[in-house]
């Protein structure tokens, strides 16, 4: 299983993002984006034991969901997220040995860039999905010029500053989809907000989607 084939299967283009989670909630935090729709899924390793979330987060929802890290720094890194069952890897920077070495393995990768320099560097290296990040600063009209350079096969997922009220603007824009950090989960949010948050920001994409397919129709 692989996000293309989620976002076939129609899946909505969302990465839920999360930092600080712990192992003790990681599965049940999982198990609520899940059911509301979300079936990406990261932990950031800047997040309290996260090879130990990963695994529990694999045993709970990878069977329906690309699950894996975030803040993948290097190919040792890598290797451990690899080791505990993670197939997503996700970076604020752009590596080409993360790259290389994700694509060797098969996993999912999408590494960080905000310039065109990095952006290429990245698709050089063998990504197809790039991160914009911090995507707010640079904002919807950033990834509109960038896609116009890019190679068509390449995809951008906007990240940093993004929520359900954002969503259309970057996929109106050109992005792919998005990731989700702060707005969707915090550790000290209660499963019922998570729940809330996350339906939110699915009901937002699908109401986007709608109304393209009402347009294209016409």
């Amino acid at each position: 299983m692989t996000i293309t084939d989620l976002l076939d299967d129609g899946a909505p283009p969302l990465v839920a993002i999360l930092r600080g989670v712990t192992p003790d909630r990681v599965a049940a935090v999982g198990e609520a984006l899940v059911a509301a729709g979300i079936r990406i899924i990261e932990v950031p390793l800047n997040s309290p034991s996260p090879l130990d979330s990963i695994g529990r987060l694999v045993a709970a929802v990878g069977n329906i969901a690309v699950c894996g890290a975030g803040t993948v720094l290097d190919v040792a890194a890598l290797d451990s997220v690899a080791s505990a069952g993670g197939r997503l890897i996700v970076a604020p920077n752009t590596n080409p040995a993360v790259i290389g070495r994700a694509v060797a393995l098969g996993l999912e990768v999408m590494p960080g860039v905000a310039t065109p320099t990095e952006a290429f560097a990245a698709v050089a290296a063998g990504a197809t999905r790039l991160k914009l990040f911090p995507a707010g600063p640079l904002g919807p009209n950033y990834v509109k010029t960038l896609r116009e350079v890019l190679p068509e096969s390449s995809r951008i997922w906007a990240v940093g500053g993004t929520d359900a009220a954002s969503l259309p603007g970057w996929l109106a824009a050109g992005a792919e989809g998005i990731g989700v950090g702060g707005a969707l989960f915090r550790p000290a949010m209660e499963f019922d907000e998570i729940a809330r948050r996350s339906a939110d920001l699915v009901g937002a994409w699908r109401q986007f989607a709608s109304a393209e397919a009402n347009e294209a129709a016409q």
